[in-house]
């Protein structure tokens, strides 16, 4: 089962109004590792993620996550997702927000000391959450998300509006999280986090341009950074599917 991929896309297809945002698109994902999901804004990369964990109406084309359909209700305690911006209550204490995911999710006694001490807020345990710092915010968002030890996490953002040290702080603990077989999808638009993931998927306009690793997306350029070597592979694009210009608005920060 391990062997398995943690999600596999096929055909996918999603219309949003009268934009269609993705048509016909084809992934594999694997188990424990962090896969980074690259591109502009505006590109599909939040539609993608809520295509994963099943919260987006699709056209067409099955969604696999851990072996079972996307969005059903076996998977509800095996994947968690983390969306762009705050999923906490302000007028609540960090450990009131997880204690009342925990109960939702029938978490393990103890889960929320855990998750508290693995995002590093036990001296921020018992404070109102409109009383945190940018990255202490970001950091109770994250424990929403660990609570019930899922094995696919998504993350959408975030790192975004944080500071370097803050940035290295996530990513070590994402890197933790891996070590000990969780699987993490995490995206950003910031391009030196490519070289922090196991894998990558660079997207432009609804299309994966690049499944790669960060050693072969600068090798195949030729490039000694990521900013760099994702503007090769536009300008690649561009010269094999000249005929792709089309609107593409996929809503805030996709």
């Amino acid at each position: 089962m391990m062997n398995k991929p943690a999600v596999e896309i096929a055909q996918l297809r999603v219309r949003r109004g009268k934009t269609r945002v993705f048509d016909g698109i084809d992934l594999t994902i694997p188990r424990g590792e962090i896969t980074g999901l690259l591109g502009p804004s505006g590109c599909g990369k939040t539609t993608l993620m809520r295509s994963i964990v099943g919260v987006q109406r699709i056209e067409g084309g099955d969604v696999t996550v851990l072996g079972e359909p996307g969005g059903s209700r076996q998977l509800r305690r095996r994947v968690a997702y983390g969306t762009q911006g705050a999923a906490v209550y302000g007028d609540l204490s960090v450990r009131q927000n997880l204690r009342y995911v925990a109960a939702l999710l029938k978490s393990p006694k103890g889960d929320i000391d855990r998750v508290i001490d693995e995002v590093g807020l036990r001296a921020q345990a018992d404070q109102m959450v409109d009383s945190l710092s940018g990255g202490q915010l970001t950091r109770a968002s994250l424990a929403m998300a660990l609570i019930g030890v899922p094995e696919l996490i998504v993350l959408d953002e975030p790192t975004v509006g944080l500071d370097p040290v803050l940035r290295a702080e996530l990513w070590t603990l994402f890197r933790q999280l891996t070590d000990r077989g969780v699987t993490l999808i995490v995206s950003s638009h910031v391009m030196d986090e490519a070289l922090r993931c196991d894998r990558l998927l660079l997207m432009r306009e609804g299309r994966i341009i690049a499944d790669t690793t960060p050693r072969s997306l600068l090798a195949d350029t030729g490039e000694e950074d990521p900013d760099a070597a994702f503007l090769a592979l536009i300008e690649r694009d561009q010269r094999e599917h000249p005929s792709s210009r089309r609107a593409h608005r996929d809503g805030v920060g996709s």
